[in-house]
């Protein structure tokens, strides 16, 4: 276990705000070529390489260069369970490490646009970890990747899986509209500034979704 002091960093300095404290550290794996690169590898022909045969995860992700961000970890309500800032750019890496080191046992299902391609990546690094986990993409998302295996695909998980089919497959989507919101807010502050903010209105998006759900129970 990794001494306590590590844990005691502010979600205001390490730019990483979660539900659930950090229960273990990211480990480097020196012997992958591409393990720390933000770009999974750049935009050369190593990411193409890591892309494996989904073609669309190199032509969105590698070729576009899409910039950075947050990363937001949403449940299958569209409540947030926590979000990091991204420097540089999205990437396997950012999924990966908020699961690894915030989650004392991996969830059972993982619902992502590029999960087709995740799933290698957490194997890779973290085998046992995620032995009894599957990594699915949403049915939105599933368009465009006519090179991957029908098990990655939620839509036929559903025929045989209750879990994913009363699932929303699209929450984590609907959750990424409403922070588009404050896109053009955040654009113009300080970086402690928009890490408070961001905060404060997914606190209030929680608690929004929260109400929603107790009245149609009721």
């Amino acid at each position: 276990m990794y001494r306590r002091s590590y844990f005691r960093y502010s979600w205001t300095s390490t730019g990483a705000c979660y539900g659930l404290p950090a229960v273990r550290r990211r480990r480097v794996y020196p012997k992958l070529r591409y393990d720390m690169d933000p770009l999974d590898g750049g935009s050369s022909l190593g990411a193409n390489e890591n892309a494996g045969e989904c073609n669309k995860f190199y032509k969105t992700y590698s070729r576009n260069g899409l910039a950075g961000g947050i990363l937001v970890l949403w449940c299958r309500h569209s409540v947030c369970l926590g979000f990091h800032t991204i420097p540089i750019a999205e990437g396997r890496n950012d999924v990966f490490s908020a699961l690894y080191t915030h989650f004392p046992t991996a969830p059972s299902i993982v619902i992502y646009d590029f999960a087709c391609q995740l799933a290698s990546y957490c194997f890779v690094r973290e085998a046992e970890f995620f032995s009894h986990t599957r990594f699915l993409i949403d049915e939105l998302h599933a368009q465009g990747h006519t090179r991957c295996g029908q098990a990655c695909f939620a839509s036929n998980t559903m025929r045989y899986d209750d879990r994913v089919r009363a699932a929303n497959t699209s929450a984590a989507e609907c959750g990424n509209k409403g922070v588009r919101r404050i896109r053009k807010s955040v654009s113009y502050m300080r970086y402690d500034h928009a890490l408070r903010y961001t905060k404060v209105y997914l606190d209030i998006w929680n608690r929004m979704v929260v109400r929603r759900i107790a009245n149609i129970s009721q």
